[in-house]
């Protein structure tokens, strides 16, 4: 018999962060393919690949699925690749930097809305004041659909915190991964599909998908929902804070956009705000799984 990996000695933050850099690390390295296939044909791309890698480390337990379990992994399949598709439409359009601060408003907003104390809304419209200096509408050259398709994201994004964590509770490990991104992957195809067919498919673009689907959704994903099994959902939110300066490190890095003065002051009043909403720590106990997984259901990786 196989055993399943632990990661009680890890710091669920420690999981967290590294979830985070894997994402924009991958976001980045998307960008390149949006110009061959376009964005809803790249988000398809890597949750079909994404599909492949988690059936190989983790086959899906089907048979242990029991009918009040569908709701939470379709809502959960569903906003995953949407608020992948949305996501890169946005950075097809706007900064990766830019497009982070404005997607972090729906997560941000969810930690407000779940906390008891109804002031800390506040601080969502602090983050909105960031996001205001990081366009600079005032230069008249904001792309508002680069905007918007960056706030669906975020829409997405709080909810799949919400489910992500639902579902985490319920299934051990990645085995949950192994059945939403497929639902992601289905759901996303009717936008997919057609430009990945009408798109430039040049030798290298389903390599490079294959490898920016081994970054997010395989190894980010599975970080998260981890990370999410462990911690509240306002640490989880605060600990999101950093994801826009991650985003504009990497940006910067890989992308080589160069933030402005303006920008950057929008950026810290964006991590200003995510911080201050929420304090919180580890959950007080560890989730109780009703039907667990059996022990063969993952595969130990190196």
């Amino acid at each position: 018999m196989v055993g399943r990996p632990s990661s009680r000695g890890i710091p669920p933050w420690s999981m967290a962060v590294a979830a985070m850099l894997a994402v924009q690390l991958s976001n980045s390295l998307s960008v390149r393919v949006i110009e061959q296939v376009g964005a809803g044909g790249t988000a398809w791309l890597r949750m079909c690949f994404g599909v492949a890698f988690l059936w190989i480390i983790a086959r899906p337990a089907v048979r242990s699925l029991r009918r009040k379990d569908l709701p939470a992994l379709l809502a959960l399949g569903v906003v995953t690749g949407f608020m992948t598709t949305f996501f890169l439409a946005g950075v097809e359009r706007i900064p990766l930097g830019t497009a982070v601060a404005i997607e972090f408003l729906g997560p941000l907003t969810v930690a407000g809305l779940m906390s008891k104390q109804r002031k800390v809304l506040i601080w969502p419209l602090l983050a909105f004041v960031g996001v205001v200096l990081l366009t600079e509408p005032w230069h008249g050259n904001i792309d508002l659909a680069g905007v918007g398709f960056a706030l669906a994201a975020g829409a997405c994004w709080g909810l799949y915190n919400v489910f992500t964590q639902h579902v985490g509770d319920r299934f051990s490990g990645i085995s949950g991964l192994s059945l939403t991104i497929p639902i992601a992957a289905l759901a996303t195809l009717p936008v997919g599909l057609p430009q990945v067919i009408g798109g430039d498919l040049t030798w290298w673009v389903l390599p490079a998908a294959a490898g920016i689907a081994l970054i997010t959704p395989v190894i980010a994903f599975g970080l998260e929902m981890l990370a999410l099994r462990r911690m509240t959902h306002a640490a989880f939110g605060t600990l999101l804070s950093v994801e826009p300066a991650f985003g504009i490190l990497i940006g910067l890095l890989v992308l080589a956009q160069t933030p402005t003065l303006m920008q950057m002051l929008g950026i810290a009043i964006v991590i200003v705000a995510g911080g201050a909403a929420q304090r919180g720590g580890v959950r007080t106990a560890d989730p109780v799984t009703t039907t667990d997984l059996p022990a063969t259901a993952t595969k130990e990786t190196p």
